[in-house]
């Protein structure tokens, strides 16, 4: 039996449970994968000034995000096709962070609809939004996640068109996978995957399918979906957005300065400092080497959270103390999902927490809202 101690055991379990195409979706970035690890790297080399004789005693971790209280300061990262990584993994995942106490993003390309996750948790999460060709969808889209009770929308800015990611091509990646040979050798060496998707009927775009008129199958609505993500999007499409959510609205794809000072310049209620995990715009700078920049251009002006190479809690205290008001993981809470379920999603943050609690011990630290540039060497 395997002994978790890191997400990178996690990671492990995850590679063997689940089929090949969906675990490579979640784990690769776009052409070289420059970008994507870089993300990690650049975490890894900041160095953290460590402080002794210090009263370290009742540690607090907790903070708030838009508003909203949470335990640490971390949000589960909208991914899509979480509910290929486990049946139903975006209500698992959703119901994991609701009783952690941090907030779930939805995806719009998740399987589980905004209804789905809606009756199976009980607290509002969040819907992140795709603005597509069809603004009709888009607004019905933000009018279902009203509905649903969604506290706050994050707005996804850097998916105009979509980076090429090689292995998904390889893999002939699908949902549900189609039935070829090295498809079916691959699955029969998943039985634990196998087994739990023979027990849910949700295996498709769940916010698409039945949504889009003239999308009766995968193929047409694999081909809706591709053609749908919107090149003319600009800061006009946010203003757009806008008018038709009143709620908290976070803008994520931010990874340049003058971006980031546009985006605050628009009322959002946060921006999210990220370059999709090195899936979109390969060459990019890691969105750790332009945090602190961006912090000190618009930090008095808005929330920065940070998205991009968190694996670990000594991650988000790095993030924390360069000045991102909180963090958002992804690939992390995915490969405890992969590997054990709701329960993975769980154990991820648990082991989190408390490399961010040790951390932030070490450091000579008790409340993590007090965390910044005076621990790190700089």
């Amino acid at each position: 039996m395997t002994v978790v101690t890191d997400v990178a055991d996690l990671q492990a379990l995850a590679r063997r449970r689940v089929p090949k195409m969906f675990y490579q979706y979640a784990d690769t970035g776009s052409w070289t994968q420059s970008t994507y690890r870089e993300n990690e790297a650049a975490l890894q080399r900041q160095k953290l000034r460590q402080r002794v004789a210090r009263n370290i005693d009742n540690r607090s971790l907790k903070t708030t995000m838009v508003g909203q209280e949470v335990s640490m300061p971390v949000a589960l990262a909208p991914v899509g096709l979480t509910g290929m990584q486990h049946a139903d993994g975006e209500i698992l995942a959703a119901q994991a962070a609701e009783e952690f106490g941090v907030p779930f993003t939805l995806s719009t390309m998740s399987v589980c609809s905004i209804e789905d996750v809606a009756e199976n948790t009980k607290n509002p999460f969040w819907f992140q939004l795709y603005v597509m060709r069809d603004r009709g969808f888009s607004e019905n889209l933000m009018q279902r996640a009203t509905n649903a009770g969604c506290s706050a929308l994050v707005l996804t800015l850097d998916l105009q068109v979509l980076g090429q990611r090689h292995q998904d091509i390889k893999n002939g990646l699908s949902t549900p996978p189609k039935p070829k040979p090295g498809v079916l050798i691959d699955l029969a060496f998943k039985p634990r995957w196998c087994w739990n998707m023979l027990q849910t009927k949700r295996h498709q775009f769940g916010n698409i399918h039945g949504h889009v008129s003239g999308v009766e199958d995968m193929t047409s609505l694999a081909e809706w979906t591709n053609s749908q993500f919107d090149p003319t999007l600009d800061w006009s499409s946010v203003e757009w957005v806008k008018k038709h959510w009143n709620r908290k609205l976070i803008l994520k794809g931010i990874n340049d300065v003058e971006d980031a000072r546009i985006a605050a310049d628009l009322g959002a209620d946060a921006i999210v400092v990220s370059n999709h995990g090195g899936r979109q715009l390969d060459g990019a700078l890691a969105s750790y080497d332009v945090l602190a920049d961006i912090v000190d251009a618009v930090g008095d002006k808005i929330e920065v959270h940070f998205d991009g190479g968190i694996r670990s809690g000594q991650d988000i205290f790095k993030a924390v103390a360069t000045g991102a008001h909180s963090t958002y993981i992804g690939r992390a809470f995915i490969y405890g999902l992969g590997a054990m379920g709701k329960a993975g999603v769980t154990k991820v943050l648990e082991i989190m927490r408390k490399e961010l609690d040790v951390t932030m011990g070490l450091c000579g630290e008790t409340d993590i809202t007090k965390v910044g540039r005076h621990n790190l060497v700089l």
